[in-house]
């Protein structure tokens, strides 16, 4: 337990998984990119516009998006046991939890984007 008694503890804590939160909206953004260049790539070859393969930048765009809805929940889950190890003095009387919502919201988009994403593809 923190025994500052400074509510800018929380507040930097909150910055910092807000940063998280902008940090795995990219990755996440990046790896549909990523996912959707094969796509580019095969419209832009008209002999292999019917070939539906799953390239290498279909599995990679994927993976990216995964891994940045997990690093969304790890972050958010940080950052509820550091809260949880602050005192009442450090803590706002009531805090809306905008960021845990927005934190859990990106983590549940980014699974979402990968299941429809890879079942769009069959």
């Amino acid at each position: 337990m923190s025994n500052l008694d400074d509510p800018r503890v929380f507040l930097a804590a909150e910055r910092s998984l807000l940063a998280w939160n902008r940090t795995c909206l990219a990755m996440m953004g990046f790896g549909f990119v990523i996912e959707r260049f094969g796509l580019f790539l095969r419209l832009m070859d008209p002999g292999h516009a019917q070939a539906a393969t799953r390239g290498p930048s279909f599995w990679v765009g994927l993976a990216l998006m995964l891994f940045s809805a997990a690093l969304a929940l790890a972050s958010t889950l940080s950052f509820r046991a550091l809260v949880a190890t602050l005192g009442p003095k450090e803590r706002p009387p009531r805090f809306a939890q905008l960021a845990l919502v927005a934190s859990y919201g990106i983590a549940a988009a980014g699974v979402a984007l990968t299941v429809y994403l890879g079942g769009a593809a069959r």
